[in-house]
Parts: structure tokens; C-alpha cells; sequence
């Protein structure tokens, strides 16, 4: 019998798998897809591959370093291909890590069919402990019709015509990195978002600062605005403080959230599922103890670093080990221009437990290397226990905001105070010194 097997191979799936061997658990993955799940192929790594190609598209930036010449022509299907370059490298090197831990790949498509069992490729694997990582897909809802030109992130990212203009239902993270690559490469983006602000999640202050720069940047940005229906050649109703609008465009692009795959993946056990995604306890085990569930086919975060920290999570508890990671705490980040990055709690959320909280914080336009890389646009946000001077939360509207959080999670986790933060020397000139230098501002309630 086998110690693990493991369902899906993104990165909650194959880091798992990884460290299970390593830790001597005889380990089967079973992808049936490609290596690396959604992040490696449909999701992070392409959407920041297109971002990084549209930064040499701003010649504005560049005229004011005396840099001067036509703006570079883009083509689509080569960056498409170097795109595809870029996964496969990444794949490769996946499927190199898996052979050296010794970790059986099994490509097929599974189906839990007991509480040690799982059904592949017409044969029957047993194992002492089930790791669900099936991930995701995105959602498509009723409200919108599959037309041509009407697709989810998956479709985009294969899209290789150019988009005169592109309206993306959803203001939400993929939202906005869509947003971000397509306005660069020279379309006319609108954004229709049904709450009151983008990227509904994320702090009040950085979602009106980043509406505020689409906006001037020439991206049409219309919050607390419903889609009323969408008719074939892609007009678009909708409605906005209580009137109503309509566009046209060649292209629509639906960003209305992911839902879990658990669509068939098991049968003969009773896996407790809750809108959509699975419930499971602290140690990520489902309603059947031996069947753990990480990532996003659960009910907890759809981030692949949540997935990493959750499958260690699940092998501390199968082995017994004494707790380690520290689940409390998952920086999210957007890479919009400028970047977004937020770990912990907002003043609003802290002041909601009844916490003395006040905010601290340093503009971007005041530090040297985002003003000679002309990246000023922005600031870092500290959250911090007016009482006990400690770190609650950390939100960052900066270049290299998604580089700069991670010091700031270790923060909070060690439970540093705003005095102890602001002793740390950081090296001039850099992004990070904003993190010293919010530090030493002013409270602000």
C-alpha cells in the first residue's frame, strides 16, 4: 500500500508530493492534465509572462529618460510561443524534481472510490492518506451567453488576434492584471465591477487609488455596476447608479470568480461539500479522515502559495509532527502598475474586534527609487495595535509591493513592533525603504 497518493499537480500538488517523498512516504501523483495545474499553465506564470512583455510597450516612460524611437510593434503569436517557452522550461523542471524525490506520475484521470482507494486508468491504487489538489476553473454564469469572442482567463491567455476593445466583466484580481496587460498593448479597456469598489477584498484606500489611476491612464472603470444582458456582435447592458448604459466592443472577458473542480472525483464516500468547495478541519482533512483536501478545491483561499503552505500543513499532521507552518497569515498580492500586496488586517477589520488600531504610512513620492524610476504612484500602509505598538497588517500600493511583503508577513508573525520594524537598516535606494520609513510617520487613526 502506498503512504500518499495525491490528486493534481499544480503546486499544492507537486510540492506535496515532493516533500512526502523526501520525508520517506512512498508517493503516487496523478495528474490528468499538464504538470503544474492552473498557476504554471492558465494562470500566474502566463498572466506575469504578458505583464512583463507590456512593460516595454510605455515609450512615455521612456522619452522622459531621453530614449527616444518608435514604439516596439507587438506581436502576438510570438509572445504567445515564448509564453508556451517560458511553461514548458517551468514544466520541465517540475517533472525533474519529481523524478529525483522519487515520485510516481501517473497521468489519468482519478476517482476517489473509497476511503483508501482511488480508481485510475482502470486499476485500483490504495494508499493510508488521499490528497485532493484538484484546483480549479473559472466560472462562467448563467447571466453570460457563450458567444464568440466571449471567454474566461483560460481563453484569453491562448488569444493570439488583437482586441480593438475589451470589456472585462469583474474587477476582482484577474480582473485587473487583464486589464493592466491589455491597456498596455494598446486596447481600449472598460471594466464593469457589480460592488462598490475594485478589487473587493483588498483595502478601501488602495481600490479607490487604483480606480483613480486607470482611470487617468484611459481604462474605463465603472464600479457598483450590474450587467443587465449581452446580445449577439457584443453589446453590453448595463447599469450604473440606476441608469442605464451600453458598449460595444470585440471582445469580453469574464472575471466573475473560479469555482473548485469536484465535479466526479469521487464516489462510495461522503465528502461534506459546502457552496461549491469542499469543508475540512484545521488539519485540511474532509469529512473522511483520510481524505485531505488543499488548495483551491476547498473552502479556505484560492492562492497557490495557500496551497504549498496547506499540503505541509497536511504532512505535519500525518507524521505527526509538531506545527510549523503558520496558516494565519497569506500575503495576497495583484500586479496591476503599481503592484498591490496585503498581509493581514485592514484598519477597518481590526477596529471591527474591537482592536485600538491605527494606521501609518509613507508616500511613494517621497522615496528616491521610485521617483528615479519614475514609479512614485503610490505608498506602504502599516496597521498597527495603538496600545501594544504591534503589527496587524501590512498594505502595500508600490512597484516590488509583491517582493516587499514577505519581510512584512515575518513581522507580524514574530509579532514586531512598529519600533522594531523601524530599526531595521534598509538599504538606499531601494522600494523597501518606504517600509522604514511608514514606520517612523505619524499616527493616523
Amino acid at each position: 500500500m502506498n503512504d500518499v497518493i495525491i490528486i493534481g499537480a499544480g503546486p499544492g500538488g507537486y510540492e506535496t508530493a515532493i516533500l512526502a517523498a523526501e520525508k520517506g512516504l512512498k508517493t503516487k501523483l496523478i495528474e490528468k492534465r499538464e504538470l503544474g495545474g492552473t498557476c504554471l499553465n492558465r494562470g500566474c506564470i502566463p498572466t506575469k509572462t504578458l505583464l512583463h512583455a507590456s512593460e516595454f510597450l510605455n515609450t512615455e516612460e521612456y522619452a522622459k529618460l531621453g530614449l527616444s524611437g518608435n514604439r516596439p510593434q507587438l506581436d502576438l503569436k510570438q509572445l504567445q510561443a515564448y509564453k508556451n517557452e517560458v511553461i514548458e522550461k517551468l514544466r520541465s523542471g517540475i517533472e525533474l524534481q519529481l523524478k529525483k524525490a522519487k515520485v510516481e506520475l501517473i497521468h489519468g484521470n482519478a476517482q476517489i472510490v473509497g476511503a483508501h482507494q482511488v480508481a485510475v486508468n482502470g486499476e485500483i491504487l490504495e494508499a493510508e492518506h488521499i490528497i485532493l489538489a484538484s484546483g480549479s476553473r473559472p466560472s462562467m454564469p448563467s447571466f453570460i451567453p457563450r458567444l464568440n469572442n466571449v471567454m474566461t482567463s483560460d481563453e484569453l491567455l491562448e488569444y493570439d488576434q488583437p482586441i480593438r476593445h475589451l470589456v472585462i466583466i469583474g474587477g476582482g484580481v484577474i480582473g485587473m492584471e487583464f486589464a493592466s496587460i491589455y491597456h498596455a498593448m494598446g486596447s481600449k479597456v472598460s471594466v464593469i465591477e457589480a460592488q462598490d469598489q475594485l478589487l473587493p477584498a483588498m483595502d478601501k484606500e488602495i481600490a479607490l487609488k487604483l480606480k483613480m489611476l486607470m482611470n487617468k491612464r484611459g481604462i474605463d472603470i465603472h464600479t457598483a455596476a450590474k450587467v443587465a444582458g449581452i446580445e449577439p456582435g457584443l453589446k453590453i447592458t448595463y447599469f450604473e447608479k440606476e441608469c442605464e448604459h451600453t458598449i460595444e466592443c470585440d471582445a469580453i472577458l469574464a472575471a466573475v470568480g473560479r469555482q473548485a473542480n469536484v465535479d466526479s472525483l469521487w464516489t462510495n464516500v461522503d465528502l461534506e461539500v459546502m457552496n461549491g468547495r469542499l469543508t475540512v478541519n484545521e488539519y485540511y482533512q474532509t469529512s473522511v479522515p483520510s481524505i485531505y483536501a488543499i488548495g483551491d478545491v476547498n473552502k479556505e483561499m484560492m492562492l497557490a502559495h495557500a496551497a504549498v503552505a496547506q499540503g505541509k500543513k497536511v504532512l505535519e499532521h500525518i507524521l505527526h509532527e509538531s506545527p510549523k507552518v503558520d496558516l494565519t497569515l497569506v500575503p495576497s498580492c495583484v500586479y496591476t502598475k503599481p503592484e498591490i500586496a496585503s498581509v493581514g488586517l485592514t484598519l477597518e477589520m481590526a477596529k471591527s474586534k474591537g482592536i485600538s488600531a491605527v494606521a501609518m504610512k509613507a508616500l511613494m513620492s517621497a522615496n528616491g527609487k521610485s521617483v528615479l524610476s519614475q514609479q512614485e504612484s503610490g505608498f506602504v500602509k502599516l496597521i498597527i495595535d495603538e496600545e501594544s505598538g504591534r503589527l496587524l497588517g501590512a498594505h502595500l500600493f508600490c512597484e516590488r509591493a509583491s517582493d516587499m511583503i514577505s519581510e512584512l508577513t515575518l513581522a507580524i508573525s514574530a509579532g514586531l513592533t512598529v519600533d522594531q520594524l523601524a530599526s531595521v537598516i534598509h538599504p538606499h535606494p531601494t522600494f523597501s525603504e518606504a517600509i522604514a520609513s511608514a514606520a517612523m510617520q505619524k499616527k493616523r487613526k
